[in-house]
């Protein structure tokens, strides 16, 4: 990565998996980044780190070459507020805010910055990340790829237009809360008849990792593996039909939607 400073608006767990992801492979030093919180006990974490950390979001502003508006939709308008003055045309904005498009910074920094949009989860915060990300038509290559490795260091990276940031949340960004939904649902049942609730945890969490690298590794489409656990009169078919009946592939279809209306709301405030 370049020399370029780096500054994260916001402390929370997404900037801290990225933060992490930089220092553990040795991509940047700590003290080339900085970061602002309103809470000091973050920054306390941050600091016993070696990374500076600042008293406002202007004075971040002021010394980075890029920085990550790491913060929630509701508080955008406040931080571009409070940045506006301190950023140049040459600024590089980072939003990983779910549903706030590239126009949107721009309009409340009224400046045209370079930008990126990133979709991140929070399995970055194990170096497992699935990130999307769409890039502005005024970003070097070079700015880019910089913050492409930023997450690339904590996972997958998929790059994609921004006519599809708002639908993708619901694929990577939400998602591993749908997965957490199916696993507790399988512990209840297990718990339920009698089977240890540590045992059942173990086996859960095995079979979904066995489960994501066939689908990763097999080479055979979702139905296809579907189809290869299901034996003609089998146990399976029985789950399969009950799923099919009570319309679960439906219902999560229609979640996913949700989801992208909800981003959709949250850039059009």
């Amino acid at each position: 990565m370049s020399n370029k400073r780096t500054g994260f608006i916001g402390a929370g767990n997404m900037a801290t998996a990225i933060i992490n992801g930089i220092l553990s492979n040795g991509a940047k030093a700590a003290e080339d980044i900085s970061v602002f919180d309103l809470d000091s006990a973050k920054l306390e974490i941050m600091a016993k780190k070696g990374i500076d950390t600042v008293s406002s979001c202007s004075a971040l502003a002021a010394k980075s070459d890029i920085i990550v508006l790491a913060v929630k939709p509701q508080n955008y308008d406040e931080v571009l507020s409070d940045i506006k003055d301190s950023v140049n045309d040459n600024t590089v904005i980072v939003t990983i805010a779910a549903g706030i498009s590239i126009a949107y910074v721009r309009k409340g920094l009224a400046k045209n910055c370079p930008a990126v949009r990133v979709m991140p989860n929070t399995p970055l915060l194990l170096g497992k990340g699935a990130t999307a990300m769409c890039r502005s038509e005024n970003i070097s290559d070079d700015d880019f790829e910089e913050v492409r490795k930023m997450f690339a260091l904590s996972g997958d990276v998929a790059i994609l237009p921004e006519s599809q940031m708002n639908a993708v949340i619901a694929v990577n960004g939400s998602s591993p809360a749908y997965v957490y939904l199916f696993a507790k649902a399988m512990l209840d049942y297990a718990v339920s008849v009698g089977i240890d609730k540590d045992a059942a945890f173990s086996l859960i969490c095995k079979t979904f990792e066995g489960s994501a690298e066939m689908l990763r590794s097999s080479g055979d489409s979702p139905e296809v593996l579907i189809e290869k656990v299901s034996s003609k009169g089998g146990t399976t078919i029985e789950a399969l039909k009950v799923l099919r009946e009570r319309q679960v592939p439906e219902a999560i279809f229609d979640a996913m939607a949700a989801c992208t209306k909800r981003a959709e709301e949250l850039g059009n405030r």
